[in-house]
């Protein structure tokens, strides 16, 4: 009760607050103006300062959740949630490293090496044991990578059971963008070390991922907790307990770290990255110890369906979605601890909210089901999005994702760049909708980066279900401004930053403008003759499509 007042009164102020219509003027398109003004007054109060940044779990974002789930039910959208409502509940873990217990020795040649923690090392968060201690020879395993499709295996005549495992991030060079993105994965090298029998790990850091990401953030950050998704018995699920101790350490030490091969640790990566080297045995031993705090936790996903009209296809759904959360607190930065994600992701989730209005408004419903869900902890590594499609709240089939995750609009332009269009057969529909709406479609400018891979339609395609990722435009409107350059800006400055918030300039003239899109994108999938599948020989296809089967995913 206490939630459903606080949520009334924000909105209630917020709505007070507003500023002033502008005057009409030629050419001003009143409809198109009324979108906007919903978008931008979901975002002041998803992003206000009341909710603290909502990070998964907490109150913050149970006040998100709920007010989410009455625009969508304002709507008279279904709930599509578990017990008749709108919620689902998602069950997790929450872990954070204390200041004591963390050790990385190399034992080499008759010296000992002690590596400071923080400064030098951090230890990965142990969501299986508060505390754990490993000693074992160490081996050089490259990347990591186990690819035999590619003529690639990082592990090939190595011996790696029973022994700490130190490796590169990354995957070579003369991997595809998405192939090298997918064995990019941490979680994928982990997988592939534990199956090996490692009982231990070490991440080096480079130069290169210390211009992306600096050390000393990762030190100052170094209390920030992370979570997993929790199972039945209580424990993490898609952990590696195997690993005992999984640690990285900084640029700075790597050569300490790989003494002994007569290269530098530069020398090293350049090689692995080129795909010329494979992996050896260390000399020494390595010593890893750890120590953090484990808790459990629940957040929320919130879900509502629009039924089909087809009674032959209302089982299968598309799905629309964004997260919700954000990260919370954090350290203060010029005075402000709040990290009010306001692009990241309350932007993404109003113009969900808004793509939802305009198919729920519309004089029929596609003849498949559509779902609209604002998942929870992605900054966390997708949980929300991974525990709706192994536990889907609909019966029936999950068919296509529209994810919309940090839509960077921050100047006006003319187009939206579709990421992951090329590997499905929704392109031709995007096309179709993109002409209806009269929206120009952009080549992804940074294909190198991967973006497929890094939001929550990522859990849906490992569940099969063939999926878009729709973002802001690159090309301007012809009013002199640049959107690469306050992409770029806005990334370097304000990204995970308390400035995220809503004094920034967003174009909520675009953001109604992408919303159109996704619906009606929505609504092509939807009426369509055939559900969505994958092309022919695509790598996400050949890897996780069983999901494009008819009638089914990975999911069900």
């Amino acid at each position: 009760m206490r939630l459903a007042a606080a949520a009334a009164l924000l909105v209630f102020a917020l709505t007070a607050c507003q500023r002033a219509p502008e005057i009409a003027g030629e050419g001003y398109d009143e409809s198109a103006a009324a979108d906007a003004r919903r978008i931008e007054a979901d975002v002041r109060y998803l992003a206000d300062d009341l909710l603290e940044g909502r990070e998964t779990g907490s109150r913050g974002h149970d006040l998100a959740a709920l007010y989410v789930a009455q625009r969508l039910r304002a709507m008279g959208l279904r709930p599509a949630g578990e017990n008749g409502g709108y919620t689902q509940r998602v069950p997790l873990l929450r872990a954070q490293r204390l200041p004591e217990g963390n050790e990385l020795v190399i034992e080499r040649n008759g010296a000992t090496t002690a590596l400071r923690f923080r400064d030098q090392f951090l230890p990965l968060l142990n969501f299986d044991l508060p505390q754990a201690r490993v000693e074992a020879p160490a081996v050089f395993v490259a990347q990591a990578v186990h690819a035999p499709e590619l003529g690639h295996d990082d592990f090939a005549g190595l011996e790696v059971r029973g022994k700490i495992a130190v490796l590169f991030g990354g995957a070579p060079a003369r991997f595809a963008p998405d192939q090298r993105a997918f064995y990019s994965s941490t979680d994928e090298k982990l997988r592939a070390l534990a199956e090996r029998g490692a009982v231990g790990a070490v991440f080096v850091a480079t130069t290169g991922d210390e211009q992306t990401y600096p050390w000393a953030r990762s030190a100052e950050d170094w209390q920030r907790p992370g979570m997993r998704l929790r199972g039945a018995d209580g424990r993490a699920i898609d952990s590696t307990p195997q690993l005992q101790v999984v640690a990285r350490v900084s640029a700075a030490v790597a050569d300490v770290l790989l003494a002994g091969s007569g290269h530098t640790a530069a020398e090293l990566y350049q090689a692995t990255d080129a795909g010329r080297l494979r992996g050896y045995a260390l000399p020494g031993r390595i010593v890893l110890a750890a120590r953090n705090r484990i808790a459990p936790l629940e957040s929320r996903n919130v879900v509502a369906r629009l039924p089909g009209r087809d009674r032959a296809l209302t089982d299968e759904h598309v799905v629309f979605s964004a997260h919700l959360d954000h990260v919370g607190l954090g350290p203060p930065v010029d005075g402000d601890a709040i990290y009010n994600g306001a692009i990241d992701n309350a932007l993404g989730v109003a113009v969900m909210l808004e793509a939802a209005r305009k198919v729920a408004a519309a004089p029929n419903a596609p003849r498949r089901s559509m779902l609209f869900v604002a998942v929870t902890g992605e900054e966390q590594g997708l949980l929300g999005a991974q525990w709706f499609v192994r536990h889907p709240t609909v019966p029936g089939a999950l068919v296509a994702n529209l994810n919309l995750d940090m839509p960077l609009l921050l100047t006006p332009t003319r187009d939206v760049v579709p990421i992951g269009i090329e590997h499905s057969s929704l392109a031709p529909l995007l096309r179709q909708a993109a002409q209806e709406t009269g929206v120009k479609l952009s080549a992804d400018p940074a294909p190198e980066l991967s973006m497929f891979v890094r939001s929550d339609q990522y859990a849906f395609i490992r569940a099969g279900v063939p999926a878009v990722y729709l973002n802001g435009g690159i090309e301007g409107a012809g009013l002199g401004d640049d959107p690469r350059a306050a992409q770029r800006e806005y990334l370097r400055l304000r990204y995970h930053q308390p400035s995220d918030d809503t004094r920034q300039p967003i174009h909520y003239a675009d953001a109604a403008r992408l919303a159109r899109l996704n619906a009606r994108l929505g609504q092509l999938i939807g009426d369509a003759p055939q559900r969505p599948v994958w092309n022919d020989g695509d790598f996400f296809g050949r890897r996780f499509g069983a999901g494009a089967q008819p009638g089914k995913t990975n999911a069900h």
